[in-house]
């Protein structure tokens, strides 16, 4: 169920939990003095591919909310949060307000008086950018699903941990990090060689950026090999070394074996980090490691990618030369083909050179775990089960320490200069959408799942994605205080709406096609609010309604096969089918 979007009365109600934001009893006095007119009648909404509606607009500490009072038209709650930026315009005393949403919908908001008008958008653009985690509305939101399963406590580490310890010795895990002292975007546990103990690792920390020190992210039962993930090396200009980081990387690798260092900066941009203490491995210091340089851009650079692209899907123009021209100059696609062909190379490493990995970039949280969780994706295929996905999902990107908060705070149509905004998520997603469009039947999960978790980054009810690391989910108490996306999705009602009716369990590698002519736009993204989806579905539910009948064909196709061998054989009476 896709919160964020409009959605109907009851099921709005059941998904919040309240009947008009009733968050706690006593609402903060913040969202009070926020709000200078709480409600205005008479009010004109226009939205995608829905007819217009006129109604009353309401606003509460975390919603905009527009009701016709009619039982037969969909309500709006939309969350404060998923409102990115707004434009106001006035033509005599009527004013418009047209809110731009950071799941890239736009809505228009026609409103009586010019008074109110400047009001509602003063206290809409108030509400959207509060500073405080704390006030956002998972804090507040209490749910009326029963939770079945705990999304907090779904993906520990030491459940990773022991998959791999049933087939390998050669890990240990590590509490190292316990009190998040010596990196402090790390979780608390962490997989590391078992030949290493925790003062080297402390050693190495203070050679790595961020502290991020070498850990493992992925072990292939196949071949034994690993892919490994960290910042980069703080060499500096003087080429400084450190032999516990050697160690620790060297301790990852069979005897006569060598492996890969795949970074994900070009040698150019390495090199200029030397000049900021940072840097890369050395060859001299790191004889059985070869050193890939790969080019995949920093955050602000795919922030103006985002903004282009979304500006060419939003062009009205009709021209055809235009438009490819403004796709083009987005460079998104390029993005994506860096991306996937920088996993596809980490993964043909690993499985079919038979050599380790070690992935780094800058910080080590960025396009880092862009590679390390799509090479999972091509190489193991429980990532590719609905529960698998979110356990990447949990383990790559959230306990790795990407900084959802910075990253999410912004989408496209913000007016504020970037600062740490980067669609690094959703490129990622994006991703994953690709080898799901290439190989249909290989994904338990279908694309609105994916859809789903794109939203819920930027805006959402329940507390996953708060927070930049597990040191801050600890700190603001996140899973006593909020509840869990997965504790939603896992209910078996709502997991029905994301499963892939064309699955079909391969235990196979599957490895993706980068040429420009195999990677498409995500419509299901990007155009989605642009054209209706009307065909689409009805072409699902054709797809989903044959499938059923080839299953209740072949199960009678079984059963003949079994009588027709029970004559043959001459053992036993004619069933019934």
């Amino acid at each position: 169920m896709i919160i964020t979007a409009t959605v109907s009365r009851t099921a709005d109600r059941e998904a919040t939990g309240s009947s008009g934001d009733q968050s706690k009893p006593v609402q903060k006095m913040e969202f009070a003095e926020l709000i200078k007119t709480p409600r205005v009648d008479g009010v004109v909404l226009h939205r995608p591919f829905m007819p217009t509606v006129e109604g009353t607009l309401c606003l509460t500490g975390h919603h905009l909310i527009l009701s016709s009072r009619q039982d037969s038209i969909e309500e709006l709650w939309l969350l404060h949060s998923n409102i990115d930026s707004i434009e106001k315009r006035f033509v005599g005393s009527l004013g418009t307000i047209v809110v731009k949403c950071k799941d890239l919908r736009v809505i228009q908001l026609d409103i009586p008086g010019m008074e109110e008008c400047l009001n509602i958008a003063s206290s809409i653009e108030a509400l959207s950018t509060l500073d405080s985690i704390t006030l956002m509305y998972p804090f507040f939101h209490r749910p009326m699903f029963e939770v079945i399963e705990d999304g907090w406590n779904l993906f520990l580490p030491e459940e990773f941990f022991k998959d791999i310890e049933s087939s390998t010795d050669e890990w240990r895990l590590s509490s190292v990090n316990k009190d998040f002292s010596v990196c402090p975007t790390y979780p608390a546990l962490v997989i590391v060689p078992k030949a290493v103990d925790d003062d080297t690792l402390c050693k190495v920390a203070t050679f790595r950026h961020g502290g991020r020190f070498p850990v493992l992210s992925y072990y292939h039962k196949k071949n034994g090999m690993v892919m490994m993930r960290a910042g980069q090396p703080l060499t500096g200009t003087n080429g400084r070394r450190c032999k516990e980081d050697e160690k620790l990387i060297n301790a990852t690798l069979r005897v006569g074996k060598r492996g890969y260092i795949i970074d994900t900066r070009t040698i150019g941009v390495a090199q200029q980090a030397k000049a900021r203490g940072g840097g890369f491995e050395q060859e001299a210091n790191y004889p059985q490691w070869r050193r890939i340089h790969k080019a995949i851009e920093r955050s602000n650079i795919l922030q103006e990618s985002l903004i282009k692209l979304v500006e060419a899907c939003n062009d009205q123009s009709q021209n055809m030369d235009r438009w490819l021209s403004k796709l083009e100059a987005s460079n998104w696609q390029t993005h994506v083909k860096e991306i996937l062909t920088t996993a596809c190379l980490a993964a043909q490493c690993i499985d079919r050179e038979g050599a380790s990995v070690l992935v780094h970039g800058t910080e080590g949280s960025d396009s880092t775990l862009q590679v390390t969780s799509l090479a999972q994706i091509i190489l193991d295929p429980g990532c590719r089960t609905i529960r698998g996905f979110q356990a990447l999902v949990e383990r790559e990107w959230l306990q790795a320490g990407h900084p959802f908060q910075q990253r999410c705070v912004q989408s496209a149509f913000s007016n504020s200069k970037p600062r740490w905004e980067a669609p690094v998520f959703l490129l990622f997603l994006d991703c994953v959408w690709q080898i799901l469009h290439q190989f249909p039947c290989s994904f338990q999960f279908n694309e609105h799942f994916l859809v789903l978790l794109f939203e819920h980054a930027y805006a959402s009810q329940f507390g996953t994605f708060l927070g930049n690391s597990p040191a801050e989910r600890v700190k603001l108490k996140l899973p006593q205080k909020t509840v869990s996306l997965w504790s939603w999705v896992n209910r078996p009602q709502e997991m029905e709406r994301y499963l892939n009716p064309l699955y079909e369990a391969n235990s196979l590698v599957i490895w993706p096609s980068v040429a420009p002519q195999s990677l498409l736009l995500w419509e299901g993204v990007f155009l989605r609010w642009k054209r209706s989806s009307k065909c689409l579905d009805e072409a699902f539910e054709e797809m989903v309604h044959i499938i059923e009948c080839n299953k209740e064909l072949q199960s009678k196709v079984n059963a003949l096969r079994r009588q027709l061998a029970q004559l043959e054989t001459g053992d036993g009476l004619l069933g019934t089918p």
